[in-house]
């Protein structure tokens, strides 16, 4: 194999991870920095920080690498998605299956660093990520799986009842955002016969968002209200709802580019949210 050709290889693979699309990393991010900032009273242990976010990179690569196997079939006839490596082919499925492998291999030597329940977790968390690709085969609203899946990096150590909330809550969350990214391709899914929360909820689909908005803001205003937390907390919150009154006037019109955008600003919802939960901790302790 040629330099050049390694590059294109190497280059295939991560565009099969996303890597060349941090978005995915970050919403996955934002919930179980969350749970860690709360679990170490603003100042979480750094091993533990830099093991999950590691873990997380790994996770979502081979998250993506595992949706593509899955999807090699439809990719290729959907717009979005019809230039991916394996659609393509400039990556075999053999080349993928070992990707994966070898990904989830690397984030579960990380885990074996951490306790036993989290070592046990991290099997739950597995199939998770391993059997959301073949949900949107029968499943009507395969996003709220995803939201589980997404969410699970809150779920470790001893799981208090306040990590089922922000678990919830990130449920919500991702059903809202991963319906905006659903209405990009709802007309190549409903020709494929694929499900998605966009074409289940479909004519109501911008109130069915709002509605998990709304879900998702009310669990997090409980979870400040049961931990006393003060203007910080609240203020992150208020500028993400103020993001998502924005959301609102980009989905509204149900354009498929105002509604990517959509999509891609839940991080920014993600980020003011951690920020005011740090700042809050940090002032609290």
């Amino acid at each position: 194999m040629t330099k050049q050709m390694l590059i294109q290889k190497l280059d295939a693979y991560e565009r099969l991870m996303r890597l060349d699309k941090p978005i995915g990393i970050l919403l996955l991010l934002w919930p179980t920095l969350w749970a860690l900032l709360i679990a170490g009273r603003g100042y979480p242990n750094l091993y533990i920080v830099l093991i999950f976010v590691t873990g997380t990179v790994l996770m979502r690569s081979a998250g993506c690498v595992m949706n593509d196997i899955a999807d090699r079939r439809y990719d290729g006839l959907v717009e979005r998605t019809k230039l991916r490596p394996l659609a393509t082919q400039e990556v075999s499925v053999k080349e993928a299956i070992f990707l994966a492998l070898g990904l989830s291999l690397l984030a579960f030597i990380l885990v074996c660093f951490l306790n036993r329940q989290t070592i046990f977790l991290s099997f739950a968390a597995l199939l998770l990520a391993a059997s959301y690709p073949l949900t949107k085969r029968f499943l009507a609203i395969p996003q709220a799986y995803l939201g589980i899946a997404f969410g699970f990096g809150i779920i470790n150590d001893y799981v208090p009842p306040l990590a089922w909330w922000l678990l919830m809550a990130n449920v919500f969350w991702a059903i809202a955002y991963d319906t905006a990214y659903a209405m990009v391709d709802r007309e190549d899914d409903a020709k494929l016969g694929i499900h998605s929360s966009a074409l289940y909820f479909g004519r109501f689909e911008v109130l069915a968002i709002m509605l998990c908005f709304a879900a998702m803001f009310s669990i997090l205003l409980y979870v400040g209200f049961f931990m006393r937390f003060g203007v910080f907390y609240f203020s992150g919150l208020a500028i993400a709802g103020l993001l998502v009154i924005q959301q609102y006037w980009l989905i509204k019109k149900r354009l498929k580019t105002d509604c990517f955008k959509a999509f891609l600003r839940n991080s920014w919802i993600g980020a003011a949210i951690t920020l005011g939960l740090c700042f809050e901790l940090m002032l609290k302790y």
